[in-house]
């Protein structure tokens, strides 16, 4: 099977990994893939000069230059990134994910930059506890492998084939979940720090009074499926049990008693929430629920769950203010996302180590 046929999409790198169709012909792929292509790649990721890289850096990061060390195999190091080594052979394969594509410029150029972010991307991600499991990264690759009318083999085979690799091209996919999840979280925690007093200023200052919010008190109740049991048919049996079992849940005192006796269930306790703090995926369950009843059971991450709402009333205290001025700055976010990135990954290089080689 030519790539040709695959009908393979162009990706294009930012704060969320976008997956945007474009036509790729044949001529086009087959370019990307030329000998010749692939010598002149070479040629421009090693002739540039580190002086230039350099200047270009100086004002971004403590950037040290020194001589080349051990080549192994033909590949060695040509910048470490706060001791992580980007290697030549890195560069050149970052510059032919770029060819594909259809990135115009110096690709030898912009792929060390390209492959300087991602390293301080994944860095933080690390840091921060964000970095995408292998299981995430081998389901967006496996779903773009189908996007593409391609199994996760034959896709492999021909980003091999373009000078890709299908290891480099996961990393990428790696870098733009993981990187995603870090700039929403950092979003998340400072919007946070708000507190009640700056929250209800701001009101005032906008001739605004407390705000009105409903606030619930609920039990989470959870038909747990291990990991290593997870499948299709199994989701949807405890989801089945779940849904069977709630309907004979007539409030919440009884509740704890009523589970001891099922298999692999448990149970938590969810106190004071507002509804602008409630999970998306359940909040429109929870307000359409009353006092006394159940939500519809969801398939989650732990295996098939749903709410036994306990408590229901308004409030409009200065909490209510301050989850409430968090909520709306979390919602323009979307808005907010690309200057935020930027910012973000501004400040990590400027306090970056990078030594070119």
């Amino acid at each position: 099977m030519k790539i040709a046929t695959i009908g393979l999409n162009c990706l294009f790198s930012g704060a969320l990994l976008a997956i945007v169709a474009c036509n790729s012909s044949n001529s086009a792929i087959k370019d990307s893939a030329k000998a010749g292509e692939s010598t002149q790649l070479a040629t421009e990721a090693n002739t540039e000069t580190t002086e230039a890289a350099k200047e270009e850096n100086t004002e971004l990061a403590k950037v040290i230059t020194k001589k080349g060390g051990v080549q192994n195999r033909g590949a060695y190091i040509k910048i470490l990134v706060n001791k992580t080594p980007i290697t030549n052979f890195d560069i050149q394969r970052r510059a032919k994910f770029l060819a594909l594509r259809r990135v115009p410029g110096n690709r030898a150029k912009i792929a060390k930059n390209e492959m300087i972010e991602q390293a301080l991307k994944l860095q933080e991600a690390k840091l921060r506890q964000r970095t995408a499991t292998k299981a995430q990264v081998d389901a967006a690759f496996a779903n773009f492998a189908k996007q593409n009318r391609a199994s996760p083999k034959v896709l492999s085979q021909q980003l091999g084939k373009l000078g890709v690799g299908s290891s480099h091209f996961k990393e990428f996919v790696k870098t733009q979940i993981s990187w995603q999840r870090t700039v929403q979280g950092k979003f998340q925690s400072e919007t946070s720090r708000v507190s009640e007093q700056q929250a209800i200023t701001q009101l005032r200052e906008n001739g605004n009074q407390k705000p009105k919010v409903n606030e619930y008190s609920f039990k989470q109740v959870i038909f747990v499926v291990p990991k290593n049991k997870r499948s299709k048919n199994a989701l949807a049996t405890r989801t089945r049990e779940a849904n069977a079992f709630r309907k004979t849940v007539s409030g919440c005192d009884t509740l704890l008693q009523s589970i001891k006796g099922l298999k692999d269930v448990s149970l938590i306790d969810r106190r004071h929430i507002m509804e602008p703090e409630l999970p998306s995926n359940w909040k429109t369950a929870i307000s359409n629920a009353s006092v006394g009843g159940t939500t519809p059971a969801q398939e989650t991450d732990k295996g098939a769950e749903f709410m036994a709402i306990c408590s229901s009333k308004t409030v409009d205290d200065d909490r209510a203010a301050q989850v409430t001025k968090q909520s709306t700055d979390f919602t323009q976010f979307g808005e907010q996302a690309g200057d935020f990135s930027k910012e973000y990954l501004s400040e990590l290089r400027k306090r970056a180590t990078i030594v070119y080689q």
